[in-house]
C-alpha cells in the first residue's frame, strides 16, 4: 500500500492541501515550477518533501 501523497485537514495549515507528513502546500511546487524553478531548488528549500513524493504528485499533475 502507498503512503497517501497529499493531506488535507483542517488541523494542518487551516485545510490546505499539503504533502503528506509536512506542512508544505502542495500549491508551492506548482509555483516553483510555472516560475521556471527545477525540483532540486525546491527540495532544496523544503527538505521534508521528498524527491518521491514530488515526482508522484507532477506524475498525477500531468495527467490532469
Amino acid at each position: 500500500m502507498n503512503t497517501p501523497l497529499i493531506y488535507k485537514g483542517q488541523d494542518v495549515m487551516s485545510g490546505t492541501p499539503v504533502f503528506y507528513g509536512t506542512r508544505v502546500p502542495v500549491q508551492t511546487l506548482i509555483d516553483y515550477i510555472t516560475t521556471g524553478d527545477t525540483i532540486e531548488i525546491f527540495l532544496e528549500d523544503f527538505p521534508t518533501v521528498s524527491r518521491e513524493q514530488v515526482v508522484r504528485f507532477l506524475e498525477e499533475w500531468d495527467k490532469l
